[in-house]
């Protein structure tokens, strides 16, 4: 998509730097007391060694309906009043934020587990890959990890 969709949407995919500011004022809303900001960044350690950056590829349609199908259940689960979700794609560098979540609601627990629930869904459904490149030079494909709930600290 490059960035074209409009933060309103509630989603985006984008292989431009995420614009932070655009996705909080996107939640704001007179009917809120919390507002939850989450940022997935690039570390410079993964599995298998010290990394240098990382590509992530997105097969595009598929990951659009899957983020808003999630947006959607965000909704049908918890009464917030906004929720955005934002993902890069391409090549991204050390610090650089691959994923912005932010969710508004009236109470701040709500927007915590809107969130967590937001970016754990990400991870295990929407068709988005990355490499990592090593400082070896070597690049690596990532394995998905199995989830832990955080409540319940139940494997699935």
């Amino acid at each position: 998509m490059n960035g074209k969709l409009k933060l309103s949407d509630g989603i985006m995919l984008t292989s431009e730097e995420i614009p932070l500011d655009a996705v909080v004022d996107s939640v704001a809303h007179a009917g809120t007391g919390a507002t939850v900001l989450f940022l997935g960044t690039v570390r410079d350690v993964g599995d298998e060694g010290r990394v240098r950056s990382i590509v992530y590829e997105a097969y595009v349609p598929l990951a659009e309906k899957s983020l808003a199908e999630i947006r959607k259940a965000v909704f049908t689960k918890w009464p917030v009043k906004k929720v955005t979700m934002v993902h890069r794609f391409g090549r991204l560098r050390l610090k650089d934020v691959s994923v912005a979540i932010a969710v508004s609601s009236a109470h701040r627990a709500e927007a915590f587990e809107a969130c967590r629930f937001a970016i754990e869904r990400i991870k295990e459904a929407v068709p988005i890959w990355k490499r990592e490149t090593l400082a070896t030079g070597e690049g690596v494909w990532v394995k998905g990890k199995e989830i832990v709930e955080a409540s319940s600290g139940r494997r699935r």
